[in-house]
């Protein structure tokens, strides 16, 4: 998935101010640009908190954009996600009430009085970033776009998430004691950046992790043919996996290559370590999720490539839950992990695995 996050302050970095009515930053045309930005995600996510300040639609109002969405095989409005710790969401929002979209809702509770509104998704626990992203990312969604409020994005760049940082600035704007919510952010030093002005909004955009879908997409291809190699068996799946050496050195292996028991992901490592290899900071290609558990082997996949200090992990399809719930492409996340899914891929995985359909 692809997170970009964009938001708007005043000069002296507010999001809003104290009153409870609406602040509008943006001018005309720096709005007209973040509406484009909508039209191109699949996925529009804000906080609780801007849902009951702010009651937003998060709609794509204008015909040619809904025109053009509908003409890719899109909903002409994007799906609606929220984030509430509380629960506290009245049913008569504009986020429920509006709009032809599909509707999440991440809570640390039940919430039945919006369950025949909403698809209501518990965490169980403290709600986290790579939670909502793995989640989200199951159900379809490519690309999000994160607007906040503050707490939000703060919750998804913390947690290293974010690929692209929009942020306008209206340097005639300040608040100064009126000022409400206020967000600081100053893009890494490897962030490719350009700059703008929109009708006197001075915009960053930030490109913090560059789109590698191309190189990706050829690994990854290799790695779904190397699960071709596999004997299908009752019991697992038949994946395969390559690994990549920041040196351009790469290993692949597929399911029960010599051992009965090594998944693919184990097969690679195996063979990068007898080359000599350090395995720190490299990538790994996998045709299905790595697992998060198992019983045959003493560590799951996903904790060989933590252990292993793998940087980015890259995958074709999330793993069916035919065996277990398998949680490694949130483990990972958590851990800092970059975690890259392309599902164009997955039907090439999952006809390898025909024989496992019940």
């Amino acid at each position: 998935m692809r997170i970009t996050l964009s938001f708007a302050t005043t000069a002296d970095e507010y999001l809003d101010d104290a009153s409870d009515r609406r602040l509008m930053i943006s001018t005309p045309e720096d709005w007209a640009a973040v509406l484009r930005l909508r039209e191109e995600c699949d996925a529009i996510l804000v906080g609780a908190e801007t849902l009951r300040r702010d009651d937003p639609a998060l709609l794509l109002r204008d015909p040619g954009a809904r025109a053009r969405r509908v003409a890719a095989g899109l909903r002409p409005d994007l799906t609606k996600v929220t984030l509430t710790r509380s629960g506290r969401l009245d049913p008569t929002l504009r986020f429920f009430a509006e709009g032809d979209a599909d509707r999440y809702v991440f809570s640390e509770r039940q919430i039945p009085e919006i369950e025949t509104l909403a698809t209501v998704i518990s965490s169980n626990g403290p709600l986290t970033a790579a939670f909502v992203v793995t989640e989200l990312e199951r159900r379809g969604v490519r690309h999000l776009l994160v607007e906040g409020g503050a707490e939000i994005l703060k919750m998804f760049l913390d947690a290293g998430l974010v690929d692209v940082v929009r942020r306008a600035v209206n340097p005639q704007l300040r608040l100064g004691e009126e000022g409400g919510a206020r967000f600081r952010y100053e893009p890494p030093e490897e962030a490719v950046c350009t700059f703008e002005n929109l009708g006197g909004m001075e915009v960053t955009t930030a490109v913090v992790h560059p789109d590698t879908t191309e190189e990706d997409l050829r690994w990854l291809t290799r790695a779904t043919q190397e699960a071709s190699r596999c004997t299908p068996c009752a019991s697992c799946y038949c994946v395969g996996a390559v690994i990549v050496l920041p040196d351009g050195r790469s290993f692949a292996g597929h399911t029960h290559e010599t051992s009965p028991t090594h998944h693919a992901e184990q097969e690679a490592i195996r063979k990068a370590l007898a080359a000599g290899a350090d395995l720190r900071g490299a990538a790994i290609y996998s045709s299905m999720e790595p697992c998060s558990q198992r019983s045959s082997e003493p560590e799951s996949c996903t904790q060989l490539i933590l252990r292993y200090g793998f940087a980015r992990v890259v995958f074709a399809c999330y793993e069916p839950d035919c065996f277990v719930c398998c949680q490694g492409a949130r483990i990972l996340r958590e851990a800092r992990v970059d975690v890259r899914v392309y599902p164009e891929l997955a039907h090439a995985v999952l006809e390898a695995n025909a024989h496992l359909k019940r």
